[in-house]
């Protein structure tokens, strides 16, 4: 039986939808289920399938993604340009676990997702201390996330991999996908996109998705610059 965590993305913008997923599916321990982009379509998959997770936009054609969270079993997080306060208050009441205002780094959503997983790993147990708790929601929002008013990545710990698959993306005169780092470095694709995952998430390198003329896009990275 699989562990990866499933996340439905629920976005009317196919391109932010394709983005939020290509950044789920970078990260170890995710998968995406389904990416939908209507309240209508939401409901179906959620009635066809199990998810973990959904991401969820409060500006839907039939109605507002709020309402879908206020209905679902599964935890959600909202990734919206919405920023009137009584959204937000609602969204959290609904019982949205984070509100994520667009346009956001790729590494603000990436470190909110490893979060939600050392949330889901702390909470999984029959029973929890109350140190357990407060960790598992202190994950929730952590203090290496990077938004649009960050000031700069966190501080990446170091390792040979991982220092040889940043100065790969670091020196490349383009942005790289996890096969050509793969190409750069001597290691495995899958070794790749790990470490890849890792400093996406550390705010170290970006993720943006490569439109071809045919397929689904593929994940590509660039360094962040640092001042």
């Amino acid at each position: 039986m699989s562990t990866e965590l499933r996340v439905l993305v629920v976005d009317d913008d196919f391109r932010v939808a394709n983005l939020h997923a290509g950044i789920v599916s970078a990260l170890p321990g995710f998968a995406v289920g389904a990416t939908v982009h209507t309240l209508a379509q939401a409901r179906s998959a959620i009635a066809a399938g199990r998810y973990d997770l959904a991401l969820v936009d409060v500006y839907l054609p039939d109605g507002s993604g709020v309402e879908l969270v206020r209905e679902i079993a599964c935890d959600a997080m909202m990734l919206t340009a919405a920023t009137e306060s009584d959204t937000v208050r609602a969204a959290l009441s609904a019982g949205a676990l984070a509100y994520l205002v667009k346009p956001f780094d790729h590494a603000a959503l990436a470190a909110r997702l490893a979060g939600y997983a050392r949330y889901r790993k702390l909470l999984s147990v029959p029973v929890v201390t109350p140190r357990d708790i407060d960790t598992a929601f202190e994950a929730l929002r952590p203090a290496g996330s990077v938004g649009a008013g960050s000031s700069g990545p966190a501080p990446v710990s170091s390792s040979p991999t991982k220092d040889l698959v940043l100065r790969a993306v670091r020196d490349a005169p383009a942005a790289l996908s996890a096969a050509e780092v793969s190409a750069a470095t001597g290691i495995s694709r899958a070794t790749a996109q790990r470490y890849l995952a890792t400093l996406v998430g550390a705010g170290a390198l970006r993720m943006r998705l490569r439109y071809g003329s045919t397929g689904r896009p593929e994940q590509e990275y660039l360094a962040v610059e640092t001042d």
